[in-house]
């Protein structure tokens, strides 16, 4: 056997448990999906062709189907960018020279190790509406708090408080990316009497928007498939206020038991954050900064 031959097989050997595992586990269930999007399916009856049937009912004749895809448009159109301020704020601040700051850096992170579980019950606790520790802090300056997750106007704010809190991943990410910015392009700036609010959008922020853009692609995608936050916290009430995508398909699928429906809601949601993957991609010609696009 020639050695080209035998290296090509073994390159194969090596990277056949990662293709198993993706044929088995994402392209076989993908595809079966998308099978079952045109049948109508109850998990234990032959599935019954019905074409775009699924599709028509969800876009025509189910009115929470336009209801939770309201909700997790305004989730995601709120939680994403207001994520991604925190986290450029607290990064941007974190990242100069101070006593501590490893400290803040270690308290800023630790949420996002908690478990969304976790997470989601200490949540659930400290938005009690008689007793709980955020509305007895809010009485003692004379606000009296809402009833977070049972009133219909503040569920989903609520809900984005979770998102927002676990913000330490991204910030993490662009401190590292400010400070891989070379240190001789502030000091030229400086001997040219830029201050600081220059050095940040003339410096800083150019070379960190490739971070900026990989945290917003992953915050878009991570919104419109929202689910733990809301079967934790709501399970989509009062009365579907809170209803998400993905749970939505939960319930559709394992608790009605229309997975032919649910595969097509599934399919339904994946255009969408294509779509909206697609566009940010090519926006990102006019914003995001590479460095090697300026050596060349």
């Amino acid at each position: 056997m020639k050695r080209s031959t035998r290296e090509t097989l073994f390159f194969y050997v090596c990277i056949s448990p990662w293709i198993i595992g993706f044929v088995v586990f994402t392209a076989v269930p993908m595809f079966s999906s998308l099978y079952l999007s045109f049948t109508d399916w109850d998990s234990f009856q032959k599935p019954n062709w019905v074409g775009l049937g699924n599709y028509a009912k969800a876009l025509t004749a189910d009115p929470l189907f336009w209801k939770v895809l309201r909700n997790t448009f305004y989730y995601a159109i709120v939680s994403v960018p207001v994520s991604l301020l925190i986290a450029l704020y607290l990064s941007n601040l974190l990242s100069h020279d101070f006593r501590g700051k490893r400290i803040y850096r270690t308290i800023i992170y630790l949420p996002s190790l908690v478990p969304l579980v976790a997470a989601g019950l200490i949540f659930k606790w400290l938005l009690k509406p008689e007793d709980g520790p955020v509305n007895a802090l809010l009485g003692l300056f004379g606000i009296k708090g809402p009833a977070w997750l049972l009133d219909a106007n503040w569920v989903i704010p609520a809900i984005i408080l979770l998102s927002i809190w676990q913000v330490g991943g991204g910030t993490i990410l662009l401190i590292s990316a400010i400070n891989g910015v070379p240190k001789e392009l502030y000091e030229a700036a400086e001997i040219d009497g830029a201050g600081h609010y220059r050095l940040f959008w003339s410096i800083t922020f150019p070379m960190i928007t490739p971070i900026l853009f990989f945290n917003l692609v992953t915050g878009i995608i991570g919104a419109f498939q929202v689910f733990d936050q809301v079967y934790i916290l709501t399970q989509g009430g009062p009365d579907n206020a809170s209803q998400m995508m993905v749970p939505y398909i939960y319930t559709s699928a394992f608790k009605d038991f229309h997975m032919g429906y649910a595969s097509a809601l599934a399919w339904i949601l994946f255009v969408i954050i294509m779509v909206i993957s697609a566009a940010v991609l090519k926006s990102s010609d006019a914003w995001v900064f590479y460095e090697s696009e300026v050596k060349k």
